[in-house]
């Protein structure tokens, strides 16, 4: 038996385990591709997707010429752009702050409450803000604003309340998670960086400056890559469930992906609704080369390729 031989039986085992996995991945990621092709044919149910009928960018034309074009897209950008800016800094700071907690059962009692938020369904976060919000029985109006002299506010058709609320439940939702992801990268860095630096009189502000920050530089820029990645995608549950669906505040909480599922709920127009899929993925996919390329001539050691 030669020892090419040898050393492929030695991975056989190996090979076996990966195989679960690996169907999972094209099953779940790469055989749903095939419907990409939905985004370029008038869909019908009865012919299928092969027998529809051909209609190139016509999908894309309606996306794009809708009145609503700029409002859902700038939303989108605007939105996601200052949640990735919010979340990176405060993340970081909590991870910070957590990792100069000493004992152990209050740190990991702080780090599962914090997660916690990220674990709980949208659906229970929009009933949480109602319960905050409404103008009958929510807790603003009736308890607190009434405490400062302020008269009470119908939250769900003042659209000008919306950018701060969103912005507050999203990092209420979504800063625990990352931050622990944060806080693992810290957790890994050698403790004689900070014991060299303590005696050179260093404060724990230049320490995190001049240490924790470069370290962990590598994590922060993956995660955001992969953010920006993601940029044209939002939280559908953030945009749609937590405003209750309501019109008057579509001009602020109408994003792409809310916009596709209303349309294709009063329309049934899949074809739309594929295009806009394709659409997010591809911008995303070049929004992460060209970030990646910046980051790159900047330092080659922080990109992720």
């Amino acid at each position: 038996m030669s020892s090419a031989t040898k050393r492929w039986k030695r991975f056989v085992p190996l090979f076996c385990l990966m195989l679960p996995g690996l169907a999972y991945l094209i099953v779940n990621n790469y055989l749903p591709m095939f419907g990409i092709i939905i985004a370029f044919k008038d869909f019908n149910f009865s012919s299928g997707i092969l027998g529809s009928d051909w209609v190139g960018f016509k999908n894309f034309e309606y996306l794009f010429k809708t009145s609503d074009a700029y409002v859902i897209t700038r939303n989108t950008l605007l939105y996601n752009g200052f949640f990735i800016i919010v979340n990176t800094i405060g993340a970081i700071g909590l991870a910070v702050l957590l990792n100069e907690i000493r004992k152990k059962f209050f740190q990991r009692f702080y780090q599962s409450v914090i997660v916690l938020p990220h674990l709980i369904s949208m659906v229970i976060v929009s009933y949480l803000v109602f319960a905050l919000l409404s103008s009958d029985t929510g807790l603003l109006n009736k308890s607190i604003l009434p405490l400062f002299g302020i008269e009470e506010i119908s939250w769900y058709s003042s659209k000008e309340y919306w950018p701060y609320i969103l912005t507050v439940v999203n990092i209420w939702k979504g800063i625990g998670f990352l931050s622990v992801v944060y806080l693992a990268s810290i957790i890994s860095i050698d403790t004689e960086y900070y014991e060299a630096a303590t005696l050179d009189g260093a404060s724990k502000w230049q320490q995190i400056r001049s240490i924790t920050i470069p370290i962990i530089m590598p994590v922060i820029t993956m995660m955001t890559l992969l953010s920006i990645g993601r940029i044209f995608y939002s939280d559908f549950g953030l945009f749609y469930q937590v405003p209750m669906d309501s019109g008057v505040l579509s001009d602020t909480t109408n994003v792409i992906d809310t916009y596709v599922y209303r349309a294709l709920m009063n329309l049934g127009d899949i074809g739309m609704s594929s295009a806009a899929g394709v659409y997010q993925s591809v911008v995303g996919f070049a929004l992460v080369i060209l970030s990646n390329y910046a980051v790159r001539k900047f330092s080659k050691d922080n990109a992720l390729f």
